[in-house]
Parts: structure tokens; sequence; C-alpha cells
């Protein structure tokens, strides 16, 4: 689906445009019903962080169990995403919203009554499948339902701004739940969510159906390919010597699928223009750092330094309530002096704030840790927005919206490859290895600043 199409909205036939208006339009309600469910995945891809120790209490499981309740979600979240687009299209964005939500429900009563952890591990891929349905459904169901460019614009921020509170209110619900109730509560608050949703969706015009091709060996091998390698980072030892054989096997299977498919869901010549491969490999950095540091850092106020999930969950509010401001003024800051200065200047914030943290140890106050984090996520989110932008304006109109699903796949999947091995490397000794992770992520970034400073500047921004 490319932008052009999302802002002029779907083209209907005489029939189809029978069938849309058989229900009254409701813009609001179904900018509403939108907004919710990108904030509940949103939402749910913070809140577990917290409950991590709870979860593993529950169950009796290591370092590598906890691992594999975050990354089963955000490993097929983010490798179907690459396709869920051209799915909503096929389906109609009401129908696949509605699939998605509902799936997404049902994987979290899985969760939340789930016995065992590979219950619980299977009922979050679910959820994941379901999320990665539900992102690109929501935002086209806004697009339907404003034809007027202006309310379009306003209505897309607002579901935007809906993910970022999420985001900034996961650790804080998922600390509250964890305390007050339990960690299963983080997911039976989802099922409420969801009926509130389903119900805003029945005001919602029906979509119309668009052929759109699938990669659907494209999307199969890289599925594979991105497990098999999480799995040997998590697991290591033979089993994992052996899964990564068969990510490299199946990583070759997919390029080569991808340099002779009509239609790939990653088409690689995308990767010869220096402004994309440089905004998927900043964008990649920062989910690293940024996703990998909520993770671990979640872990190191409750089982290093004692503190209850409410508590841990707190700590991280100075962090993630100031993300969404910074991400209004990197925008604004990008539109007026080009991408590369907001970019070069985030990814430079974040390592000066990684590298400060090398100093956090048991002893660390928490309130201080707290603002130490401050510095690393407003760089990450000083630079997430312009190179968004850069790469937008890098590609034709007609293959932004391939563009957008390679970086927000690649910034989800980075974000699961960082979380593996940081998890493994804090197993073997929490401080020596969050120290570790933070130097490693501050390189990350480092690099891909040093890239950012090369690209053009604001006159030569499209090019």
């Amino acid at each position: 689906m490319s932008t052009n199409e999302m802002l002029k909205g779907p083209q209907l036939t005489s029939a189809e445009s029978e069938l849309v208006s058989e229900r009254p339009p409701s813009p609001v309600l179904t900018l509403a019903a939108a907004l919710l469910g990108f904030a509940l995945i949103c939402l749910d891809a913070s809140v577990v962080n917290v409950a991590l120790p709870a979860i593993g209490s529950s169950f009796g499981a290591g370092m590598s169990g906890l691992q594999w309740v975050v990354d089963a979600y955000t490993l097929p979240f983010a490798a179907l995403m690459l396709s869920t687009g051209a799915f909503a299209d096929r389906a109609g964005a009401s129908r696949a919203y509605a699939i998605g939500t509902t799936m997404f429900a049902l994987a979290s009563a899985a969760c939340g009554l789930a016995p065992n952890l590979p219950t619980l591990i299977g009922a979050r891929v679910v959820q994941g499948a379901a999320a990665a349905v539900v992102l690109p459904a929501s935002l086209a169901l806004v697009r339907q339902a404003y034809t007027d460019p202006a309310r379009r614009a306003r209505a897309v921020a607002a579901w935007a701004a809906g993910g970022s509170a999420a985001v900034a209110l996961g650790p804080v619900v998922g600390g509250a739940l964890t305390t007050a109730w339990d960690w299963r509560g983080i997911f039976f608050v989802n099922l409420p969510l969801g009926a509130v949703i389903l119900a805003l969706l029945v005001r919602a015009p029906r979509s119309p159906r668009r052929p759109a091709p699938l990669d659907l060996p494209g999307q199969v091998t890289a599925v594979v390919a991105l497990t098999a390698l999480t799995f040997a980072v998590i697991e290591g030892g033979t089993p994992g010597w052996a899964a990564l054989a068969v990510a490299v096997v199946a990583a070759v299977v997919f390029l080569r699928v991808e340099a002779r498919g009509l239609h790939p869901v990653v088409p690689l010549d995308l990767f010869r223009n220096r402004t994309v491969a440089v905004a998927v490999a900043a964008g990649a950095a920062v989910s690293v750092a940024f996703y990998s540091m909520v993770f671990v850092f979640s872990l190191f106020f409750q089982q290093v330094q004692g503190r209850s999930a409410l508590y841990a969950g707190l700590m991280f509010l100075p962090m993630t309530g100031l993300i969404a401001v910074t991400n209004v003024v990197a925008g604004k800051l990008a539109g007026r002096y080009g991408a590369r200065l907001p970019m070069v200047v985030g990814q430079g914030l974040a390592v000066v704030g990684l590298l400060v943290l090398l100093y956090a140890d048991a002893g660390t106050p928490p309130v201080l840790l707290a603002l130490l984090l401050v510095p690393m996520a407003l760089g990450c989110a000083l630079t997430v927005p312009p190179l968004t932008a850069a790469m937008m304006d890098a590609v034709p109109a007609e293959r932004a919206g391939v563009a957008a699903g390679v970086l927000n796949s690649a910034r989800q999947t980075a974000g699961a490859l960082g979380i593996a091995v940081f998890g493994a490397l804090v197993s073997d000794g929490f401080v020596a290895g969050m120290r570790l992770s933070l130097v490693i992520s501050a390189a990350l970034l480092a690099l891909t600043g040093l890239l950012s400073f090369r690209l053009a500047g604001p006159s030569a921004n499209s090019a």
C-alpha cells in the first residue's frame, strides 16, 4: 500500500460504494477504534517487561524463558508486518482489523490462563501475529474515515499519540497490575479493551477489498531466518549452532527469493539508496538501545535492587513520559533543518546517556537511575521521526508503504535480537553483562550517528 493511496483513500466501485453506504459513517468512532487497537498492541509490547520476574517466579523460568516471553511477541510482530499490509488490503481494513483484534483478545486470554511457560510463549506468538495485522489495518481505517487531508492529518497525529501514550504507560500499568493483582492481570486487561474496540468497529463503514500481491516464499523464509537466529542467541550450545545454520540457509534462500520475485516483501534495491540504508540501520540501532535497556533495567530494578514491580514501572515514567513531546519537537526540527541534524544530535545524546549509565550498580539510588535513563530515551525519541521522514522522502511515493514496512520490521527485529543478546549477557553476571550491553548499544548508535552525519543536508533531502 503506497503513501499516495493511504492519503487519497481507496477508490470504490459502485458496488463497493453501496456496500460502504449501508451504515452511516462514524469518523470519530472509527478513529477511537483504530487508536485503541494501536494503543493496545503498543501497550502489550512494554507492559510485560516489569512483570517478567513474577512470571519467572510463577513458572520457575530462567533468563532464557523470560527472553522468549518478550521475543515470542516481538518476532512474529516484526516478521509478519512485511505482509500484513497487503493482507489488510485483500481482506478489507475493517475485516482485517476485526480479525486481528479478536485474535489478540483470545490470545491474551490464553496468556492469562497459561498453566506453564510453553503455553504462555505459544500464546504470545499468536498475540504478536495478531498485532502485526492490527497495526496496518488500524492506520488504513483512519485513512478511510477521513477524506479531508487536514482532518486526516490531525486524526493520524491522534492515532500516533495513542501509541506513544501506551508505550509510556506500559511499565507503570504492568507494575501496578502485577503488584495489586498478579502478572496474569496484564493479559486479562486486554479483554474488555478488545470488546470495546469491536463494539466501536460495528459502527465503522465496511472497507472494500482490493487486490494486493503476497510474497509467501519471502515471508516464510524471513520468519524461519529470524526465529532460528533468535533461538541460536538465546539457547546457545549445540542446539544454538544448529539453529544458526538453519538461520543462515533461510537467509540465503530469502535473499534469492527477494532478488527474483515480482512482488518481494523486501525489495533489495531499496538499499542501494544510501538514505534508506542509513535510516534502516539507525532505526535498528535505536531499537536495540531503547527496547533492550527497558528489558535489562526492568530486571535490574527488581532482581538486583529488590524493588517491587510497581516501583520498577514508576522508575520508567520520567523517560517514557517525555517521548511523545520529544517526537513532536523532532518532527518540527526535521521540517526546519532537515533530517540530518536531529538524527545526529539524537544519536549523540543517546550515546552519552548510555555511557553515563555505566556507573550504575546495585547501590545506585533508583530515582537517580530513573533520571539517568532520560537522556538515552530522549536521544532515541529525537532520532526516529526524522529518520522516518528521510526514508519516506528518499523513495518514490508508490514504494512508500513497502519502505515503511521494511523500516518498522527492521526496528522490531533489532529490538528482539537485542533482548536475546543482552539477556544472555546479564545471565552470566548481571551488572557486568549490563555494562557490556550499554557499551554495545552505544557503539552501534555511534556508528549509525557517523553514517547519519554523511547524509545530504536539507536542500538535498529527497535525493
